[in-house]
C-alpha cells in the first residue's frame, strides 16, 4: 500500500485495535493466477509473542483451499472513509478522499478440532457477550456445533507485516484541518462523521 510518510502509522497498540474495531476484513488469495477474496470477521491473537488472525471460511469456499500453497495472504481492514472538497480549504486546491486502512501479510494455516472450537468461542464472546439472550458456543447443543463445524474450515494467519494508513488530512493547515472536520459534520453520511471524529483524535495525539 501506498503510505506517504505523514499518513503512516506506526504505533502497534493503535492498529491492534484498529482492527478490533474494525474486523470485518477483505482476505485475498491467488487461486490458478487470479486474486481471489472474501469477506469475514477475524480475530487478533497473540501467542508466544507471536501475533495471529484467525477466523473461518464456508467449506464450500474455494479460497482456503489456496492456504497451503500461498507464500503470503493479504488480509485488509478497512475503517471511515469520506470524501473531501476542497472547497473547504482556505486556498485554491483539488479535492481528495481521507480514510484509514491496514494491511496485514502473513502465511495461513488450517485450525481443526479444539483450535477451531476455541476460536469460534472467542468470535461469539466478541459479539454475544453484551446482548440480552447471548448466544454462546457452550449453550449451543453438540449435536449443533458438530454438525456446523462439518461445514466451515477455521485459518490462522502469522502475521509477518503490517502496513497502516490514516490519511486524514494532517499535511492542512490548522485553519483547513478545523473547517474539513466542521463540513464533515453537516453532512448526511455516518461515515463522514467517523472521519470527523478520527480527525479529532488524531489532532490531539
Amino acid at each position: 500500500m501506498y503510505i506517504p510518510k505523514y499518513h503512516k502509522i506506526t504505533d502497534l497498540e493503535e492498529i491492534k485495535e484498529f482492527i478490533k474495531v474494525n474486523s470485518f476484513a477483505t482476505i485475498v488469495s491467488i487461486r490458478k493466477g487470479k486474486p481471489i477474496a472474501s469477506h469475514v470477521p477475524l480475530i487478533l491473537n497473540k501467542i508466544k509473542d507471536e501475533y495471529y488472525l484467525t477466523g473461518h471460511l464456508a467449506y464450500g469456499n474455494p479460497l482456503w483451499r489456496t492456504f497451503e500453497d500461498a507464500d503470503e495472504i493479504l488480509v485488509i481492514f478497512n475503517g471511515p472513509h469520506a470524501y473531501i472538497s476542497s472547497s473547504w480549504y482556505e486556498k485554491e486546491n483539488v479535492p481528495t478522499w481521507n480514510y484509514q486502512s491496514v494491511h496485514v501479510y502473513g502465511k495461513a494455516s488450517l485450525l481443526d478440532g479444539i483450535e477451531l472450537e476455541q476460536d469460534l468461542s472467542k468470535l461469539l464472546e466478541k459479539y454475544e457477550k453484551f446482548r440480552e439472550n447471548p448466544v454462546l458456543l457452550d449453550k449451543l447443543s453438540p449435536e449443533l456445533l458438530q454438525q456446523e463445524m462439518k461445514g466451515i474450515k477455521g485459518f490462522k494467519i502469522k502475521v509477518q507485516e503490517i502496513q497502516a494508513a490514516y490519511k486524514l488530512s494532517q499535511n492542512r493547515n490548522a485553519n483547513d484541518y478545523a473547517n474539513i472536520i466542521s463540513e464533515l459534520y453537516k453532512e448526511e453520511d455516518p461515515n463522514a462523521h467517523a472521519v470527523a471524529e478520527a480527525m479529532k483524535k488524531k489532532r490531539v495525539e
